[in-house]
């Protein structure tokens, strides 16, 4: 069986009982990596036996053993193994030529596609599930939030799921989470729903415009080569999400580009702020770098500016496993096209 985004929450509960080998893969590793979250979810509490690609590159039998070995306690079993392309495909041939149905085997396989080996031995199998997932857009993650809370129990606006959906980078995994936080916090469940407020998702959520980012923020856009290293490193060092901090500099270069079209010609940069401060559409705090940052960034700079970010954006969405380097480079080109 062959699944994608939009069939894959139909199929799951179906085969989860019908399959015993599941491949997700995909360029969106966070859509194959939920998914195999669901998948573990419906095939019920058991003892989970973590399994490398590369280890099963060198020993291609151990899958078909894990699979059929009986838990110390006697417990149920489920087999994830985490891969990269084809290189447990021995080990996944030697499983299916195994005359024993042995326990579930989940796997997630990273820069692979439904076109790999693994995924042509599997597709046409009725005891098996192909998943494919590409970068989903804001909308598929908005739905996707939605059913997520409501089978947690929660009763949700679309408005309130696009937060959430904008607030993880619309990363799948995050937003799971979120929606398990919430459900904690409002002790929902599908027997005694609960109905999320803005209230409840401030108290519990994951925020976009997190204080921490801003200083990063702040040092690319107005050029402050000396402190970029201090601010990249401080980043990987607090563990902020690529794609959040890539949708701080998007607010950041979006309100710049509102407040350039409303300047105009004018060249008194800090009298403009004065007046859109009094006008409450800047804060005070921020007109020392807005001010620099105006000068910096202005016309046909401003535009290449979110060009490119969204160009990366892209790239950060399509590539996840390589997202911190490809955020870095890019933020280091910034930083010295603001200091020029």
């Amino acid at each position: 069986m062959k699944a994608t985004q939009k069939t894959f929450a139909g199929m799951a509960a179906r085969a989860a009982q019908t399959c015993r080998v599941f491949y997700f893969c995909g360029p969106d590793e966070a859509g194959a990596a939920d998914a195999a979250a669901r998948i573990a979810a419906l095939l019920g509490d058991a003892e989970r036996v973590e399994l490398a690609g590369a280890e099963l590159r060198r020993d291609p039998v151990r899958l078909a053993d894990e699979a059929r070995s009986v838990s110390l306690f006697g417990d149920v079993r489920q087999i994830h193994v985490r891969t990269a392309g084809d290189e447990a495909f021995d080990a996944v041939e030697t499983l299916l030529a195994s005359p024993v149905d042995g326990w579930p085997v989940v796997i997630v396989a990273s820069a692979a596609t439904d076109k790999s080996r693994i995924a042509k031995l599997l597709a046409d199998r009725g005891d098996a599930l192909v998943g494919m997932f590409h970068p989903p857009d804001l909308r598929a993650v908005v739905d996707g939030v939605r059913d997520m809370a409501g089978a947690a129990g929660l009763r949700m606006t679309g408005d309130l799921a696009e937060r959430i959906a904008r607030a993880t980078g619309l990363d799948s995994r995050m937003a799971r989470s979120e929606v398990e936080k919430l459900a904690l916090y409002l002790d929902a469940s599908p027997a005694a729903p609960r109905t999320v407020d803005a209230a409840a998702l401030d108290a519990v959520g994951a925020s976009t415009d997190d204080d921490g980012m801003m200083p990063v923020v702040n040092t690319i856009l107005s050029g402050d080569s000396r402190n970029l290293g201090t601010e990249l490193a401080r980043a990987r060092e607090t563990g902020m999400n690529p794609v959040g901090l890539l949708l701080a500099f998007e607010r950041r270069v979006a309100q710049l580009a509102q407040l350039a079209g409303r300047m105009g010609p004018r060249s008194d940069i800090n009298a403009f702020l004065e007046q859109e401060m009094a006008a409450r559409r800047v804060f005070f705090r921020d007109k020392p770098d807005l001010a620099i940052q105006l000068k910096r960034w202005r016309g046909k700079r401003l535009e290449r500016l979110l060009e490119r970010l969204i160009s990366l954006h892209r790239s950060l969405l399509s590539d996840s496993r390589n997202a911190d380097l490809l955020l870095s480079h890019a933020l280091a080109e910034i930083t010295r096209a603001a200091a020029r």
